[in-house]
Formats: structure tokens, C-alpha cells, sequence
């Protein structure tokens, strides 16, 4: 018997580690403390059951355990009350989705008798395990233990699971590992706005800090070093010696450029510049400025000579994520799943 399907817990989890980005932005908005949150996984699942999968039984205190982790930065994220009840709720029954799936891989898996996981990679994990969350104290680690109502055995079962989950759905990652250039082609083709490209240019950068120097001052000692520049010294020496910027080091190497990535007083004159060109001295309340182009892109549908392994990462993230999802719909359907 199969029930509702949906989502699993992996994009739950890519959507933490950007709720955490976004979070630590918004927390002098967002971050107040608040009273802890209430579910309602007791009056959804009465029984205190939430599914049943091949003779496992997945409890509302599993989902707890599993969501009550990224429950904060649910609260961060959401804009209001409701919000966050109805981020709760896909939680919840993403995390019931990917305990189901946890355990239907763990039986193919086992299906086939001459499939082992070593000991000692489970080993390993408890040991990583014990060092990283634990600092190494191994009473820490029990009462850890305890407080799940688990026995070392039952731990060591539940890792072992972890990882055959990890390796299972590793291969079927691996599965889909080559593209054929026709299919990057058509790709191409069909996506070409995808790869358009904003005017870039490899800028470097000599910089002399006002400091309280007049405009006339920072005008004169940027242009001695404008004449040793028309005289042939390199760019990157020069600001090597003289600039007082923070990449001076890396002879004031900033890198690639969008055009509307930066202010007009610079973008104006960089981006009328060929590769190899300079500035004149660009005077602002901060300083004196120097700019070099390196190397230029020009606006407009990158060539696919450019974009080729571009393409073949998104096509073979777009197979894996389709071959797997396949997959999983297969294993659902030849296993006993039962939603409450």
C-alpha cells in the first residue's frame, strides 16, 4: 500500500543552510525571542503514529526529533504567524517523507545478501561522531544515548542505516554521470537567455586615500604614477609599490567586474576601455583612483564553447535528480507504506 508522497527531507535541509544566510541578515528584524514552538503533531496523529513502512513504525516524537533542530530558523525566516505554520507543516511532512524512503532504501539495500557495510566504517562515524559533537566524552555521548531511548546496539544499527542511505543514493547519483553533446546542444538552444552575459571587466586598481589631502594634492600623485604607466611600467608592479588598497599585495587585483556592479563615477570610464587600458585619475571624496583593465567581456549570449561544462552540470543534475526520484517512486510503490 503506498500513501502520500512528497518531497524529501534533503531539500528541508538546503533550505535551512539558506534560511541561515538570509537569517543572519534579518536577525535585528526577525531574531526577538520567542516562546517556544507548538506543533500540532498530537491532534494530526492522535495515536501518536504517523506512518508505518515496512513494519517500521514512524512516531511523532521521530519528527520531532528530526525537525525541532531548524525550528528557529523557520521562526527567522517566516514574516508572520501563519507563515510559519504553513513552513512547519511542509516540515513536517517532508521529514515523514524522507524517514519512509530512509527505510524502503535501507530494504533494497538488503535485498541482496552479498552487500555488507564494514564494521569499521561504522566505527568510524561513532568515533567522528563521539569527538565532533561530544569533545571526545564518552558520558556525554550515553546520556545522549539515554535521553533518545536507545541501547549502543540500536545506535549502531541506526548509523549503519545512515550510511547505507548515503551510499545507495550515492549510486544512483553516479548513474548519470555522462551527457551526450547533442542533448548539451539542444540545451543550448533552447536556454540561450540563460547565458547572457553583463559587460565584466578583470579590473586592477591603484588607490590613494584622501587621508585630508586636497583634490589637487591626490590629483598630483595620481598622475605621476599615470606617466610611469604611459611610459611602460606594468600595473601590477606599480600598484604593488604605491597603491593603499587592500588587494595592494595582489598588485590591486579585484577580479571580474559587472558593469552595474559598480558605482557610475568608475563604471563609466572602465567599461569605455579596451583589455590593457587605464584611466585617467578619477577623483572622489575617498580618494584618488587608478583603474586597469585586464581582460573584457562583452555583453551578450555567451558562445556554448563557454558554457559547455555549464551545461553538462546542470544536465547530469537533472538526470541524477530525475533517475532518483524514479527510483524512489519504484521503491514506493513495491513497498508497504501506510499513512495514518
Amino acid at each position: 500500500m503506498t500513501g502520500r508522497q512528497g518531497p524529501t527531507f534533503r531539500s528541508v535541509r538546503s533550505t535551512c543552510v539558506a534560511v541561515l544566510l538570509v537569517g543572519a541578515g534579518v536577525l535585528s528584524v526577525r531574531g526577538q525571542a520567542q516562546a517556544p514552538a507548538k506543533d500540532n503533531l498530537d491532534l494530526q496523529y492522535a495515536n501518536g503514529i504517523a506512518a508505518i513502512v515496512e513494519g517500521k513504525v514512524i512516531t511523532v516524537e521521530d519528527i520531532r526529533q528530526r525537525i525541532n533542530p531548524v525550528i528557529q530558523q523557520l521562526r527567522i525566516e517566516s514574516k508572520s504567524m501563519q507563515e510559519f505554520n504553513q513552513k512547519l507543516e511542509a516540515l513536517q511532512e517532508e521529514a515523514i517523507q524522507d524517514m519512509i524512503d530512509r527505510e524502503l532504501i535501507v530494504k533494497e539495500f538488503r535485498k541482496d545478501e552479498k552487500k555488507r557495510i564494514p564494521e569499521s566504517y561504522v566505527d568510524n562515524q561513532i568515533a567522528e561522531t563521539l569527538i565532533g559533537q561530544f569533545e571526545g566524552d564518552r558520558s556525554k555521548f550515553l546520556a545522549y544515548l539515554r535521553s533518545r531511548g536507545l541501547t549502543l546496539r540500536e545506535y549502531r544499527k541506526e548509523v549503519e542505516e545512515d550510511i547505507i542511505f548515503g551510499y545507495m543514493r550515492q549510486q544512483q547519483r553516479k548513474s548519470q554521470s555522462t551527457v551526450s553533446p547533442v542533448k548539451i546542444e539542444e540545451f543550448y538552444k533552447e536556454n540561450k537567455e540563460r547565458f547572457f552575459q553583463e559587460d565584466e571587466a578583470h579590473l586592477r586598481l591603484i588607490q590613494f586615500t584622501r587621508a585630508g589631502q586636497s583634490d589637487s594634492d591626490l590629483r598630483t600623485r595620481a598622475l605621476a604614477v599615470y606617466e610611469r604607466l604611459k611610459a611602460g611600467e606594468k600595473f601590477e608592479d606599480l600598484a604593488r609599490e604605491v597603491s593603499q588598497d587592500t588587494k595592494k599585495i595582489k598588485g590591486g587585483d579585484w577580479g571580474w567586474q559587472k558593469k552595474s556592479d559598480l558605482k557610475p563615477e568608475f563604471s563609466d570610464p572602465l567599461f569605455a576601455l579596451k583589455k590593457g587600458e587605464f584611466t585617467d585619475p578619477i577623483i572622489t571624496p575617498e580618494g584618488a583612483f587608478l583603474l586597469y583593465v585586464e581582460e573584457r567581456k562583452y555583453a551578450g549570449i555567451q558562445p556554448i564553447d563557454e558554457v559547455r561544462e555549464q551545461i553538462e552540470r546542470i544536465l547530469i543534475t537533472q538526470g541524477s535528480r530525475q533517475a532518483q526520484e524514479r527510483w524512489l517512486e519504484r521503491l514506493r510503490r513495491n513497498g508497504y507504506v501506510k499513512h495514518f
